[in-house]
């Protein structure tokens, strides 16, 4: 059964624990994800993105989730991950999502509110929760302090949103990006502002761009042919400190992408016979479980189903 994230992500605050929200493109990608959840009897999050909705189908994604479901344990819902309009946001409620993100965060303040209100007064009737984002995920580094200052989420502002919207949870952006390439130099995320948000909102906290890209499946993907030099993300110790100031809920994609890639790469770079894609997918398949398990260990959610 699909349950909406807004009870998977309180159990988790109240738990000081954090649930994945782990994105999938394909089968392979929910089965990796699935699996993993009964093995460690982890609550988890299936996000959809709209580019994965674009790739796939929106009846073939929802439908694959929704016959996997029962199959699983542990609590999960299906979610929509960055959705950016109002139009993609309906028909996923009509698809049988239980959780939609509308990311409003590259629009004036009071924009935001009004374009988050609107799915939020759409989906609450139906039981789905609905996350919204305040600020924007983007390199900071080299931002002077009011560039900084107008990319990381406001605390003050934090909490009119959270008040005026209604939603059930809140993407806050305190220094990570999304993708391979998050820092320059050493990662600097600003734990003092996410102490500060978490004094003045009272639902869960979301945490976007947060991948690890490991060191190693880096150099393994590098050395069947990809061109990722300079890729870093995440520390597992800055993961734990968000999490400790109230995180509850961390997106996984980059990270399971490069597992995939590493994987496909050494069979067609060691195999070149190989033309079976179940021979080929297979190993991507489990590089992407092992992934998903590393991180529901991190996140501290192993055990809590």
């Amino acid at each position: 059964m699909l349950l909406p994230n807004k009870t998977i992500l309180t159990s988790a605050t109240a738990g000081k624990y954090a649930v994945g929200a782990f994105n999938i493109q394909n089968m392979e990608g929910l089965e990796a994800v699935t699996a993993v959840a009964e093995e460690e009897s982890s609550p988890v999050i299936v996000a959809v993105t709209p580019g994965s909705i674009e790739y796939a189908g929106l009846a073939y994604l929802s439908n694959i989730v929704k016959t996997a479901a029962p199959l699983v344990s542990a609590p999960m819902s299906l979610h929509l991950d960055h959705g950016e309009d109002f139009k993609t946001v309906l028909e996923c409620l009509d698809a049988g999502f239980t959780s939609v993100m509308i990311d409003g965060s590259r629009l004036k303040f009071e924009d935001n509110i009004e374009l988050t209100s609107k799915v939020v007064r759409a989906a609450h009737p139906k039981g789905v929760s609905v996350e919204g984002e305040l600020g924007r995920l983007a390199g900071v580094e080299e931002a002077s302090v009011e560039e900084k200052e107008a990319i990381l989420t406001d605390p003050d502002a934090a909490a009119e949103f959270v008040e005026r919207t209604d939603v059930d949870a809140l993407a806050v952006a305190i220094g990570t990006s999304h993708g391979a390439y998050k820092f320059k130099g050493e990662p600097r995320l600003d734990f003092g502002r996410l102490k500060e948000i978490r004094e003045r909102v009272d639902i869960p906290l979301v945490l976007h761009g947060a991948s690890g890209v490991p060191s190693q499946t880096i150099e393994k993907a590098t050395r069947y042919g990809a061109q990722l030099t300079g890729a870093k993300g995440v520390s597992d110790e800055n993961i734990r400190q968000a999490i400790k100031l109230g995180i509850a809920k961390i997106n996984i994609d980059t990270d399971l992408r490069l597992a995939f890639t590493a994987a496909v790469r050494e069979v067609l770079a060691t195999k070149p016979a190989q033309f079976d894609p179940r021979k080929i997918l297979g190993p991507a398949r489990e590089a992407m479980k092992e992934v998903v398990r590393e991180k529901m260990r991190l996140f501290g959610s192993a055990g809590k189903a």
